[in-house]
């Protein structure tokens, strides 16, 4: 994992404090909220109401009150939470954690969160009892997800500011997600990408297929390597979207789906569903402004992937 220093913050009990940098000299109250942090309709009304936002430890006016550099903002970030999920213990490997995110690297098999009542063996729930364990009063919210069978790094928020901005920069796809793969056959050219719109199969109620009247999606590829014995290539691949099944789905469509994959065409004897792994995790912070790398190794006994393809993406 590697940052920088962007923005001079710090956690005081409930409290976030930010120096205000030359940056937002003059800017006020409102707009750092609204235009800076993109702070919520709902969340602004609480803050306002509860006066949960101070200046230089008084409470001005929104609109009106400028911030110079150097000011002190304090704002409630940090207030305890309900725990809306069942927590049940995991063996969690975390990878980059602060008072306002967690990545986990999540493993094979395992949902990234409940799909119906009474579930409780999810990877949300195990971030729950890590929450719980280490004293931090929240319900995970996770900002992004990974199929069931499909392995790597997972960003979660701590609170409703955290998440909401960082789903924004997820929808302005400002968060870099790179997977390695395993696809039968050898990808030609052996860099480029799939830009074909993805929507719902109507023959089966999980399955996604290319379709016309689909979202909008687009994956980047590069072949890594090529096993010719095996016929199947190691591929590294960017979501410039984020649809269901998509790097399975568009691998599929150009005739070379993962190895394993057997809803998409692929074939395998190794016991795992499909050779997808998240292997980088590339974002700003939206506190810090820190540039944040989180590079997410393969489980030990993976039959797949090895530490050294990971490292290969630095």
């Amino acid at each position: 994992m590697k940052l920088g220093v962007k923005m001079k913050t710090k956690r005081t009990g409930d409290w976030l404090e930010v120096i205000i940098p030359a940056k937002w000299d003059g800017y006020t109250i409102e707009r750092i909220l609204k235009k800076e942090w993109n702070v919520p309709r709902k969340l602004m009304h609480s803050f306002r109401s509860n006066r949960e936002v101070t200046l230089n430890n008084e409470n001005p006016h929104w609109k009106t009150a400028e911030a110079k550099t150097g000011d002190v903002l304090r704002i409630r970030l940090f207030r305890a939470q309900p725990l809306e999920v069942t927590p049940t213990y995991m063996d969690l490997e975390v990878i980059y954690e602060d008072d306002h995110l967690l990545v986990v690297n999540k493993p094979a098999g395992v949902f990234t969160h409940p799909n119906k009542p009474g579930e409780d063996d999810t990877l949300v729930n195990g971030v729950a009892f890590y929450f719980q364990m280490n004293g931090i009063e929240a319900t995970p919210k996770y900002v992004h997800r990974l199929d069931r069978d499909t392995s790597g790094a997972i960003l979660f928020a701590k609170h409703d500011l955290a998440i909401a901005m960082l789903g924004k920069d997820l929808q302005e796809r400002k968060i870099k997600r790179t997977y390695l793969a395993w696809a039968h056959g050898k990808l030609t050219p052996s860099k480029g990408s799939i830009v074909e719109p993805i929507g719902k199969d109507r023959h089966h109620p999980v399955r996604r297929r290319v379709s016309k009247g689909g979202q909008h999606a687009e994956t980047h590829y590069e072949v890594l390597t090529y096993d010719k014995k095996k016929k199947i290539s190691l591929v590294k691949l960017q979501l410039q979207t984020g649809r269901t099944h998509q790097i399975r789905v568009h691998l599929s469509h150009v005739g070379h789906p993962l190895v394993g994959d057997m809803m998409y065409g692929g074939t395998g004897n190794y016991h795992y569903k499909q050779a997808l792994h998240a292997a980088r995790l590339t974002f700003i912070h939206p506190f810090t402004e820190n540039e944040i790398h989180c590079l997410a190794m393969p489980a030990s006994d993976s039959p797949l992937f090895t530490p050294e393809h990971v490292e290969s993406l630095e």
